[in-house]
């Protein structure tokens, strides 16, 4: 959640309460408490208003598959280190390159692979 551990947040209220004032800090707490349920109620109308205007389009698998999180460098890197699964294969790119015998033809002027003649 944006890097905030539980010693930060502590740190926050701290300081608000030394800020806002003990006197003042149950109003502003009730406050933040409206608007995060607000901020949640209009995050769910506005899925169920996709849902309605897709209709049967909508597939929530393929909403999860657009989630950019998913795309943390991080995380796959983690997921990687952390696979059991052996390589089975090495890859095309750490593959030795074997390159064919050319022979030069006494009588043409280009080279040509041993195996089309």
């Amino acid at each position: 959640m944006f890097g905030l551990t539980f010693e930060k947040l502590l740190l926050i209220g701290v300081i608000a309460v030394f800020v806002i004032g003990p006197e003042r800090l149950p109003a502003y707490s009730a406050k933040f408490g409206q608007f995060v349920r607000k901020l949640k109620e209009m995050s769910s109308g506005a899925k169920d208003r996709i849902k309605e205007e897709l209709g049967d389009d909508f597939d929530e698998d393929e909403w999860k598959k657009l989630d950019p999180r998913q795309y943390d460098p991080r995380r796959i890197i983690r997921e990687a280190l952390l696979d059991d699964a052996p390589a089975a294969k090495v890859p095309a790119a750490a593959a030795p390159v074997v390159k064919k015998p050319v022979v030069r033809d006494t009588n043409a002027s280009t080279p040509f692979d041993l195996e089309s003649t």
